[in-house]
């Protein structure tokens, strides 16, 4: 586990912050363009080894405690399957912890984003995968949802 995975609110400031900084070029800012391949090997370089990013291209970090659930061997994106064993370890890889179990915990640091990880995710769009997830949380925000999950 990184520095950072151990103190989520860091990451969470930093999230806010990049967030805040994009969100005014959104236009300039879209998808298929030279900015999003630019965003995708920013995103490679520095989810990757932070998170273990698979580049689903819906990150949901800041919901889950700076937690990629997409490493989660069964890739639950909303809570554990019932197979964690009393240490806390996935049945799947034991030698792993749960990473729902770490979720929960870090989100109890994440001040801002914290409660989000009583949320209900939507599916993954499989679609999306390797691009970029804040192009397409600024422009294919229709994308990342089936129909009618909103209601």
């Amino acid at each position: 586990m990184s520095y950072l995975q151990r103190y989520p609110h860091l990451l969470e400031i930093a999230y806010r912050t990049v967030h805040r900084l994009i969100y005014p070029w959104r236009q300039q800012l879209r998808p298929g363009s030279a900015a999003e391949r630019a965003f995708i090997f920013l995103e490679k370089m520095s989810k990757g080894p932070l998170f273990a990013c698979t580049m689903c291209g819906q990150c949901i970090l800041h919901s889950t405690g700076m937690t990629c659930p997409m490493t989660c061997p069964k890739n639950l994106r909303n809570g554990p399957c019932g197979g964690v064993m009393a240490n806390g370890h996935c049945e799947v890889r034991p030698e792993m912890m749960c990473v729902w179990l770490q979720a929960w915990e870090r989100s109890k640091s994440m001040p801002i984003f914290g409660q989000d990880i009583l949320h209900i995710q939507a599916p993954l769009n499989n679609q999306l995968r390797g691009t970029s997830a804040w192009i397409n949380d600024l422009h294919r925000k229709e994308e990342m949802v089936p129909r009618g999950w909103l209601g």
